[in-house]
Order: structure tokens, then C-alpha cells, then sequence
């Protein structure tokens, strides 16, 4: 074939970025014990949480995007870790892990739990070979940084934020000053823009919501995938059909039910997310083919239970204001969970 005939795919219109431990997959390192444990698994072994897979794949489904995985696991993993998500049917274009036995040799210690000087500079750099049009949806959790990075370089793309505050931030954050260098160097390269439409914090650690206020409407703390999911519909990401794909991978393989799932629309719905319409969607979506309505089973009383929830609980809440974040005030929540400067949340 001739470079003339050669079709190139096209370029992606919406990315989605991934962790990969308490986001994707079910982990436990708080201790010596449990990191060994999880090293030594098997793909096999290790358990997605619930609803995750079957929330990629939806997004997937519908073309035109990319599937980015920045995590803080060892490079060590890959081979198990792109098993696993084989596994699981989800494909990803990117796949990025930590290099700590490099940050060893180098004898950069600080780095070995660092997140911001880990994670940022990934983001960054991957956004700047991606469409300047590209949105972008981004998936973290409540046990490391994630809050505190993904809002840092959202606001950082759309120059929300000054570059002296972000020298202090990465110094602050204990960030190598040639790594910073690198950050500054690659950031002036990405074109100003303003693509981050949502966070999403899968809240492993049972996090109050209201921890993650300070970063505006567009973070939203979910307690599981169904929320992530309904949201993601209000937002134009998902059909209604997709949605339910995901509720039934919730009750068939995590035993979810009428009352945590109706609880979960409510809990948005309280915290002031515009998806009280999407409960009229999913309903709709159910007069398909019969195999369709067995398959969903419970639905029909997950939605009846959704109507009147929602009719009960009146107007919503007002979401916070957007404002400016004062990611200096806010850099305890970059830091580790043994940092001694970190206060106890």
C-alpha cells in the first residue's frame, strides 16, 4: 500500500483517563503485606471495581475516543495489568506506570510516593499530542491525589491558573526541580483550551462529597459506577440503553439492588447534579425487545423507585460556583496519607 492510500484513523473527540488502582481495579497497598499481596497477583485474581469495565466499554462503544491509563503501579505489572484489562474487554491506547525502580537508582526517594511530579507531567505530555478540540473525562479516586492533579491540569491547559503558582505548587508538593523544569517546558507547548468537562472521584475511602467542594461542579465524588454513569448521560456521553448496560453489570455481578442503586440517583440528585431527567430516559429505553426487559429484570421497579424519589425530594440542590481554586491552600490533598505535613481529613 502507498503512503497515498494509507487511512489514518481519525482523530479522537472525546478522551477518557483512567487510574488504575481504587478507580479501576480493587486494591489494597496500606500496608507491606497487602503491597506484596498485590504484586504477586495474578490477572485472573484481581477484581475491577464494580461497573468500571462495563462503564468502558459503553464509553468505547461509541467511537471517536481514546482510553488513557496513567497509574502509579510499577512498570514491573504491565504485562499482568494489560491481561487483566483483556480480560475485562476493554482496550486501551495508552498505558502508562510508574518507573520506581528508576526513582531508586537515582536515589529519588521523595518520588517513590510523589504523585503531582509523577502524574502531571504524563498528563501533560499526553495532552499535547492530542486534538486541541478533544474533551476530555477524567477518572481518579479518594486514596492518593487524584483530585488535586486532575484540577491542577485542567486549569493548568486553560491557563486558569499562573505559572508563579504553579512553580510554588510543584515545589511545595516536594516536586524535583528538573522535573519541574520539564513540566513548565512541556505545558508552554500545549495550546490554551479548555477540554476537561468532568472529574470523577471513586470515593474507596468512604470520603465525605463535601471534602471535594473547593474543586467546583465539575469534580464529582461518586460513591460507585451507576452514578458516573447517570451523570455521563446528562452530560451527552452515554445513551440511556448504555446506562442500563451498566446498572444490569451492577446487580448481576455485584449484587446491586433496588435499594442501592435508587439510592444512588438520589444522592445526585441531593447534591444538586441536573440527571432528576435521565430516570424518563432509562425508562424509555425499556419498552425495547423482550430479551431486553429480561435481561433488566429489576429495572422497571429501579425506575418506578427513581420517579417517585425524585418527585418527593422537590427542587434540587444549587451546585456550587465555579471559581478559582487556590491549589496552594489545597496541597494537602496532594500529598500522601503518611505525609506528616498532611492534616488528617
Amino acid at each position: 500500500m502507498s503512503l497515498t492510500d494509507r487511512i489514518d484513523p481519525k482523530p479522537p473527540k472525546k478522551i477518557y483517563r483512567w487510574d488504575l488502582d481504587k478507580t479501576y481495579l480493587q486494591t489494597e497497598f496500606d500496608t507491606l503485606r497487602q503491597l506484596v499481596r498485590t504484586a504477586m497477583q495474578k490477572a485472573h485474581e484481581k477484581k475491577a471495581v464494580p461497573g468500571a469495565a462495563a462503564l468502558i466499554r459503553e464509553l468505547r462503544a461509541n467511537g471517536d475516543s481514546r482510553l488513557c491509563i496513567v497509574s502509579g503501579s510499577p512498570t514491573q505489572m504491565r504485562a499482568v495489568l494489560a491481561e487483566k484489562l483483556k480480560l475485562d474487554g476493554v482496550e486501551f491506547d495508552e498505558l502508562v506506570l510508574k518507573d520506581n525502580l528508576k526513582n531508586l537508582v537515582r536515589g529519588r526517594f521523595k518520588a517513590l510516593r510523589g504523585q503531582v511530579g509523577y502524574k502531571l507531567p504524563v498528563l501533560l505530555r499526553s495532552r499535547a499530542l492530542a486534538p486541541a478540540d478533544a474533551e476530555e473525562v477524567l477518572f481518579g479516586d479518594d486514596a492518593e491525589a487524584d483530585a488535586f492533579i486532575y484540577s491542577l491540569y485542567a486549569d493548568m491547559v486553560a491557563r486558569r491558573v499562573s505559572e508563579p503558582v504553579v512553580h510554588q505548587v510543584l515545589q511545595a508538593a516536594e516536586v524535583y526541580e528538573d522535573d519541574i523544569t520539564q513540566v513548565m517546558k512541556v505545558w508552554e507547548s500545549i495550546p490554551q483550551a479548555d477540554p476537561v468537562r468532568r472529574i470523577f472521584i471513586n470515593l474507596d475511602r468512604l470520603t465525605t462529597p463535601a471534602s471535594f467542594a473547593h474543586y467546583g461542579p465539575r469534580l464529582v465524588p461518586i460513591f460507585n459506577y451507576f452514578q458516573a454513569a447517570l451523570v455521563l448521560m446528562a452530560d451527552g456521553h452515554l445513551t440511556a440503553p448504555q446506562v442500563l448496560k451498566v446498572m444490569v453489570d451492577m446487580v448481576q455481578s455485584a449484587g446491586h439492588n433496588l435499594f442501592t442503586l435508587s439510592n444512588s440517583l438520589q444522592d445526585l440528585i441531593r447534591r444538586g447534579l441536573p440527571i432528576a431527567q435521565v430516570a424518563q430516559g432509562l425508562s424509555e429505553a425499556l419498552q425495547g425487545p423482550q430479551a431486553m426487559l429480561q435481561a433488566v429484570r429489576p429495572v422497571p421497579d429501579i425506575i418506578a423507585a427513581f420517579t417517585k424519589r425524585a418527585a418527593s425530594l422537590g427542587a434540587p440542590m444549587t451546585p456550587a460556583p465555579v471559581k478559582d481554586i487556590d491549589y496552594l491552600s489545597m496541597l494537602d490533598h496532594a500529598r500522601p496519607r503518611t505525609h506528616k505535613k498532611r492534616r488528617i481529613e
